[in-house]
């Protein structure tokens, strides 16, 4: 809305009598068709496996199970490409949103996943849509879901409350308990949640899905940059490499892994010591409670999905009144 690449097609919704939102609406599903369109081969080469584009339902229904179905429905319905993916957060509210879409054959990228819990419901939830679907005798063959967990985000609160609590210690043997935990508990609980996708996979369940062509929903490791310049730049992406597995990076952290990154599978590294480490959170002289903590970052995450989509309508209002003809 800031610039004129838009000018000509906001004026057109001001000339059909569109309000605000179905003009956004109108620009936002006109790039997301051309997106979908761009990545079309790599949808059709990899039989639905990759290249797919996704779009959020408005933030501010985060907490309205039926407002969130409607939409999603509404907006896939309306972008009309099979390659496309409706974000949806993984909200209490929002999983029965997913099961919902699902079975109604709607692709889905669960978004705003920070704990282990919330993505073993998460996984369970894509299954029973898929479920429904099966028993009303629909294709759940081309189907695909993506469950996004969240990395940097975690660090980055949980480093601020150790960095708090070394200030305020003087024993030096404490001082290393808390060092020790610093920029590894994302990574740790990535591991973990791993782990779980490894054991839903093979519950009866999914392989009765699985024998009806259905495909697994995938980790999709998400917040990828390293915050802290101390740590590896690549340290969410070396460290969570693994099978059915998908990471989406920015261009810097792109840039640096063609340049250092090693491929390996070292999902499944280290796993005992990944527990170990959580569970040392609960150590008298650590003392974060991680369920805590996730839950902060899921409300803080949709706060700021809600901020800079407020502010982007706000600033689409102040463009359509700059367009619109002055009446006489």
């Amino acid at each position: 809305a800031g610039n004129a690449i838009y000018d000509a097609d906001i004026e057109a919704g001001i000339s059909a009598g569109k309000s605000v939102m179905e003009t956004y609406e109108s620009l936002v599903f006109k790039d997301i068709r051309d997106a979908c369109d761009i990545f079309m081969p790599v949808y059709e080469q990899t039989n639905g496996l990759d290249g797919y584009i996704s779009i959020e339902v408005p933030p501010t229904i985060a907490k309205d199970t039926e407002s969130t179905i409607t939409e999603a429905i509404r907006y896939y319905t309306a972008i009309g490409r099979e390659n496309l993916m409706i974000k949806i957060p993984g909200t209490p509210e929002g999983l029965p949103a997913v099961t919902k879409v699902i079975s109604e054959g709607i692709n889905v990228n669960v978004t705003l996943l920070f704990s282990v819990e919330s993505y073993v419901n998460t996984a369970w939830a894509y299954i029973e849509g898929l479920e429904a679907r099966a028993a009303k005798g629909e294709d759940v063959s081309k189907i695909a879901s993506v469950a996004s967990f969240f990395l940097s985000r975690i660090d980055s609160n949980i480093d601020a409350t150790i960095d708090g609590k070394i200030k305020n210690v003087t024993d030096e043997t404490v001082k290393a308990k808390l060092e020790t935990v610093k920029g590894k508990v994302a990574i740790a609980n990535a591991k973990i949640a791993y782990q779980e996708y490894k054991k839903i996979i093979q519950s009866d369940r999914w392989k009765a899905l699985s024998a009806k062509g259905a495909t697994m929903q995938r980790l999709l490791w998400a917040s990828t940059s390293t915050k802290n310049p101390t740590y590896s730049d690549v340290m969410y992406v070396d460290e969570l490499i693994g099978p059915d597995t998908v990471n989406t990076l920015p261009p810097q952290t792109i840039d640096a892994c063609a340049d250092h990154c090693h491929v390996d599978n070292r999902v499944e590294t280290n796993i005992e010591e990944a527990i170990k480490l959580i569970e040392s959170l609960k150590d008298p002289d650590i003392n974060i409670n991680i369920d805590q903590v996730m839950d902060e970052l899921l409300a803080e995450g949709i706060d700021k999905f809600i901020k800079p989509f407020s502010s982007l309508i706000n600033s689409l209002e102040e463009k359509v009144k700059k367009l619109a003809p002055v009446s006489s």
